[in-house]
């Protein structure tokens, strides 16, 4: 499960994955902005986070980080957002990871400076769909998903150590090297 965290537009996403292959499962958002308080806003990103948890049983929970801005308001919102969504995941037992929307962007289309829409359409030939969301912020949480699946299963994460740059896996792993 992907999270795109947000006050005014939350984006979600859940994918499947079977063997190697990736499925997208749902790829939505959730408008908290046309609520005026701002605790129901929380309240229903909490619920809602928690009721898709419910209904999809996802097993890992993936979040974007907030990329610092200007507006020290806007920032403070937003991690109260992206807290509470963190909340509901770990109210259900699942582990979360964060990456930076940088991290996502180099992730998905090997550009850490790429532009949402070529998230999008990346993501639209890794996941063999052709519609456009409405909101960038539904393919952005398919992209924290689709992300946290590559980070997972990346041949570093999948040889089971951490290394220091290639000499060092090479060192770790010798069978993987072609000669």
């Amino acid at each position: 499960m992907g999270i795109d965290p947000g006050t005014v537009v939350m984006g979600y996403a859940l994918i499947e994955i079977t063997g190697s292959q990736m499925r997208m499962i749902e790829m939505d958002i959730l408008k908290p902005g046309k609520v005026e308080d701002p605790y129901k806003k929380l309240q229903l990103i909490y619920n809602t986070v928690s009721g898709l948890i419910i209904k999809f049983k996802p097993t890992v929970f993936a979040i974007e980080a907030p990329f610092f801005g200007k507006n020290v308001q806007s920032m403070l919102k937003l991690g109260r957002a992206q807290g509470v969504a963190i909340a509901a995941a770990m109210g259900h037992g699942l582990a979360v990871t964060e990456y930076s929307p940088k991290k996502i962007k180099q992730s998905i289309t090997g550009n850490g400076n790429a532009s949402k829409e070529q998230v999008l359409k990346m993501l639209q030939r890794l996941l063999n769909f052709k519609e456009d969301p409405t909101y960038l912020d539904a393919s952005d949480a398919l992209a924290v998903a689709v992300c946290h699946y590559f980070q997972e299963n990346s041949v570093l994460a999948l040889s089971g150590s951490k290394v220091n740059g290639w000499d060092e896996f090479l060192k770790k792993n010798p069978s993987r090297l072609k000669k």
